[in-house]
């Protein structure tokens, strides 16, 4: 049997449009003649029909989606084989149609989605992936092709034709890549074992194009593509869209880790930073618009509470933000002065704990800038801003000339010219590495430890040297030889500064045992 328009399948389905088509099968509008409805058809391509995988593979789609109830998930309403001789069939899916566009069209008609809007969508996407990988589905072909976004402006993951549950064996070849490249995980691309993870990269990709407009890499072939998904870093997102917040742009560098140690490891995690970030980003534009304002009614009241009640100027939105944020760790500063083991929440958003190690807890009073050349004063109400989880505040030095910070001319000796900033963990801990984040990388340094007072000078006695610091890049991660030894006090000292800067900023800091 031929398939064409007009064709009538299992005497239920006629055929009224062509939509798309893929290299496996062709999808179309129908009408349901029984229930009277529009519905979408999927029909399977004659010669893919006629191989036993792909066969297989799209029989495994009806069945994986089947099992999935989702709002943002394509229904799949029936399924079936209409046989054209006594040797073949045409086997097609019957799905709710949806009225719209993919989101990949609305990325080419718009260019570079708002940010609320397209952070809504990562949420409404992960959400969907979360309760395909619950069932033990992963879907494999995460792309903005494949998400169709409502009249409504809601998103619908569709197109699970890759899918295959997590304890499936067979029916895809080692080293052959199941998925476009231009989205594909680092593992997917070598060929190597695809879990829920790999479909929260292709996930990140999307969103980096839905806030830039583009996807992040490119090449003469798919093949190169994929290699640079597996050896290259995604280009820095704040310098293709500058008002991407680095709450945000921590979170996507998070998802898209190359190495899965350092991704994050479910759907809830990321879904829980997805919507912070989604707060932050509604607050610093003051109101929320389109799909940003349906998801933000569904947000939990600990993201919710992030939001302003009104439009407010950028320079305060910093400090509701800090308010919000100590806020949430009025129980945490109530439990005692004792540093604590970390969890999953010890760190901020974008900032994973290298492996076998883990976050320590420390209150936001925790922090205290340290300026034994000169007042003893180095911006010191803002010190605790490095300890707030909150990327976007900062603590910084005072303004130095000619890259160098000196208090004297010349510096005093024998003192090391430069200021620090450090952080209390009562009563002491063997700490194994620190995090650092800058929103202006470029700066030298050192990290020096102390075990039961804060030296008055450096260097002294009482400070013992642990590591350079070289802050290259917007997170730096500095491995500490304490020796199993337990400090109390560890410090940041600053010695140069950025080319072209007078000061330095740090926006976070976390000590790892």
């Amino acid at each position: 049997m031929s398939v064409t328009i007009g064709t009538l399948l299992d005497d239920r389905y006629r055929l009224d449009a062509h939509v798309g088509a893929g290299g496996m099968s062709t999808v179309y509008r129908a009408f349901d003649t029984v229930l009277e409805r529009q519905v979408a058809i999927k029909v399977m391509h004659r010669d893919s029909a006629a191989d036993a995988d792909q066969l297989e593979r799209f029989r495994r789609e009806a069945r994986a989606v089947a099992q999935l109830n989702h709002p943002h998930i394509v229904t799949v309403i029936d399924a079936g084989e209409q046989r054209e001789d006594e040797f073949r069939t045409t086997p097609f899916i019957v799905f709710e149609y949806v009225e719209g566009e993919t989101l990949k069209q609305r990325i080419r008609r718009l260019g570079r989605l708002p940010i609320g809007e397209a952070v809504a969508y990562a949420i409404e996407i992960a959400r969907a992936l979360g309760a395909a990988h619950e069932r033990g589905i992963v879907h494999r072909d995460v792309k903005p092709q494949n998400v169709l976004i409502d009249e409504e402006g809601s998103a619908k993951v569709t197109d699970f034709g890759i899918a295959r549950t997590l304890d499936q064996e067979g029916l895809t070849q080692d080293g052959r890549v199941l998925g476009t490249t231009d989205y594909v995980s680092p593992e997917q691309a070598l060929g190597h074992t695809v879990t829920g993870q790999s479909d929260l990269y292709s996930l990140g990709i999307v969103l980096y194009e839905m806030l830039t407009g583009e996807v992040p890499f490119s090449g003469e072939n798919q093949v190169a593509v994929a290699m640079k998904h597996v050896r290259e870093d995604l280009p820095d997102v704040q310098v293709r869209r500058p008002e991407v917040s680095s709450a945000l742009a921590a979170v996507l560098d998070r998802v898209t880790a190359k190495e899965l140690s350092a991704r994050y490891p479910d759907d809830a995690t990321f879904i829980a930073d997805l919507e912070d970030a989604l707060g932050i980003e509604t607050a610093r534009s003051g109101q929320a618009t389109g799909q940003a304002t349906a998801v933000l009614r569904t947000l939990p009241e600990s993201a919710r509470r992030r939001l302003p009640s009104r439009v407010l100027h950028p320079w305060r939105l910093a400090t509701i933000l800090l308010l919000v944020a100590a806020a949430g760790v009025v129980a945490l500063l109530a439990a005692g002065d004792r540093a604590e083991r970390g969890t999953g929440t010890a760190a901020p958003p974008g900032v994973t704990a290298p492996p076998g190690l883990e976050a320590i807890s420390l209150g936001q009073d925790r922090a205290k800038d340290y300026d034994p050349q000169g007042d003893g004063q180095e911006h010191s109400s803002s010190a605790r801003f490095v300890l707030d989880k909150d990327p976007n505040s900062v603590w910084d030095t005072e303004s130095y000339q000619n890259g160098v910070i000196t208090k004297t001319s010349p510096p005093p000796k024998p003192e090391s010219p430069g200021v620090g900033i450090y952080v209390d963990a009562d009563p002491g801990v063997p700490a194994r590495a620190m995090s650092i984040s800058t929103p202006r990388p470029g700066w030298t340094g050192k990290v020096y430890a102390a075990r039961t007072q804060v030296p008055t000078k450096l260097p002294s006695e009482g400070w013992v040297e642990l590591a350079p610091i070289d802050a290259d890049s917007g997170r730096v991660r500095i491995d500490l030889d304490t020796a199993g030894q337990d400090f109390r006090y560890y410090l940041i000292w600053i010695t140069g500064l950025p080319e072209g800067e007078e000061s330095v900023e740090i926006s976070e800091v976390v000590l790892f045992r």
